[in-house]
């Protein structure tokens, strides 16, 4: 029910754009691992759940109207103690005005990052993407696609096809990444979109490679209403 929960209150609201925690609710839903976080509404909570959640941490501006956080400067990377949360905390509230809380955010650490994606096409429906993410996204448009389903050989196919596969192997002695559990990610975001027609695309970028394993770090839903 937490899918449809998250779904309908976006479309009773007349809002398109999911947040950020509510976009990683969803995905982790479809078993795509996804960064500890906690969104909080003062400084006082801020520090509890970067308490808890472990030093250094992450934190961004979140709320629906936010797609580009980064572009917007709300976005603050690798803060290590109460002091830093403070001022940045801050420096959020002061951008945002009220109209957004603050995302509390596990650090991943990683040098390889891609993406996954969906969008929904009007002739052939929900569309699935794998590629090379992060700065480079753009770049280098290193990407497959697959009109969902997506099946097993499906999804091998996609994650063979990119140029920068050889990430995905023992690169440079960061040890080989877990393709299963990646084949079965392309497999479930297929299974979102045709689960839930209002989903009209998902963008989870940078999706990062941790110890072998891929983390979204970032992700957006965006909705047909």
């Amino acid at each position: 029910m937490i899918v449809e929960d998250v779904l309908n209150r976006y479309i009773v609201a007349g809002q398109n754009t999911l947040s950020e925690s509510d976009s990683k609710k969803i995905i982790a839903e479809y078993d795509i691992s996804v960064t500890k976080e906690k969104t909080v509404d003062s400084l006082d909570k801020a520090i509890r759940a970067a308490e808890e959640i472990g030093f250094p941490i992450v934190m961004k501006g979140s709320g629906s109207g936010f797609s580009h956080k980064s572009e917007l400067g709300m976005v603050r990377v690798g803060l290590r103690d109460v002091d830093e949360i403070r001022h940045h905390f801050t420096g959020l509230s002061n951008i945002m005005k009220g109209r957004g809380q603050v995302l509390v955010q596990q650090m991943v650490s990683g040098e390889r990052e891609f993406l996954l994606g969906a969008k929904r096409d009007e002739q052939f429906g929900p569309v699935v993407t794998f590629g090379l993410g992060g700065v480079f996204a753009e770049v280098f448009n290193d990407v497959s696609m697959r009109v969902a389903p997506i099946s097993k050989f499906d999804a091998i196919q996609m994650i063979n096809e990119i140029r920068a596969s050889s990430l995905l192997g023992n690169f440079r002695g960061m040890g080989e990444v877990n393709t299963e559990k990646l084949i079965n990610n392309l497999i479930a975001l297929g299974n979102l979109c045709l689960e839930h027609v209002h989903v009209a695309e998902v963008d989870i970028n940078p999706l990062i490679i941790e110890k072998g394993e891929a983390i979204a770090v970032d992700a957006l839903i965006v909705l047909a209403v």
